[in-house]
């Protein structure tokens, strides 16, 4: 028999590694694609879907029950879901990608677990400030308190953006390389604490973006989107730096004409 008939080809083990990173990914990519689709469609049934929501539109004017604040935590979380995971799908896929090139298998969901669990401690201390600015009228449209913290909060969020640390933070979203090799940790408990640490990295981008919004309205949708649209494109596009100093720019802006009208 000819051997070069009957030996395999040294191409074969790595053609199929390769369809199996394709098929990984489009899993991946679907699953991703699934969760944020589910939230945001949980988000539009909450606004109009003929629940009762008046409860969770900011602002408002009657004192919250603790079950109240708990529904609040739960938006919250639903919300961060369809906002962040898109954005962290690069991230994602590489580590799934080396996953797959070492033999490992299951690591992927630890990881994006850990993700999602910062991600839900985030949602958990919006929700109490939340009520505790609702309680404390903070949030009420009858006095001019609205205008000025929406200034004062959108001024922040403003400067933020243009702070050294944001610069970080963003640089470490937008190289996944980074994000992954160097921080690698064997193991199931590992994987869970790169997630976890590569959510912190996106909190530190993103978490007075989405202190806006106590202005805007939390269940105002177009804001979500708005806001969900403006982080993908800082951690994705090649502009993405400039777009984040820009964004500073309008929001500093923005503060100045929310200042201005609480005062007319």
């Amino acid at each position: 028999m000819d051997a070069s008939t009957s030996a395999p080809s040294p191409a074969a083990p790595r053609q199929g590694i390769e369809a199996l990173l394709v098929r990984d990914r489009v899993v991946i990519i679907a699953g991703l694609a699934g969760l944020a689709v589910a939230g945001w469609g949980y988000l539009l049934w909450l606004v109009y879907g003929g629940a009762d929501m008046a409860l969770m539109g900011m602002p408002l004017d009657e004192r919250w029950t603790a079950v109240e604040a708990g529904f609040a935590f739960v938006m919250w979380t639903v919300m961060m879901v369809a906002m962040m995971l898109p954005s962290a799908a690069p991230v994602v896929l590489l580590f799934a990608a080396l996953e797959r090139r070492q033999g490992r298998l299951g690591r992927t969901a630890i990881f994006i677990a850990g993700y999602l669990v910062l991600w839900s401690a985030f949602s958990a201390v919006a929700a109490a400030l939340q009520w505790a600015l609702q309680l404390l009228a903070v949030t009420n449209a009858a006095g001019p308190a609205l205008g000025l913290f929406g200034a004062a909060l959108a001024g922040a969020a403003g400067l933020y953006q243009l702070t050294p640390l944001k610069r970080a933070c963003l640089s470490h979203c937008r190289s996944p390389v980074d994000a992954i090799a160097g921080h690698w940790r064997p193991g199931r408990l590992g994987a869970f604490r790169m997630g976890a640490r590569h959510g912190f990295y996106c909190l530190g981008c993103c978490w007075l973006l989405m202190g806006l919004l106590f202005v805007s309205g939390v269940m105002n949708l177009l804001w979500v989107a708005l806001l969900a649209l403006l982080v993908l494109a800082e951690k994705v596009l090649p502009g993405g730096e400039r777009l984040s100093r820009w964004s500073g720019v309008a929001l500093l802006g923005l503060a100045a004409w929310l200042a201005l009208a609480s005062q007319i």
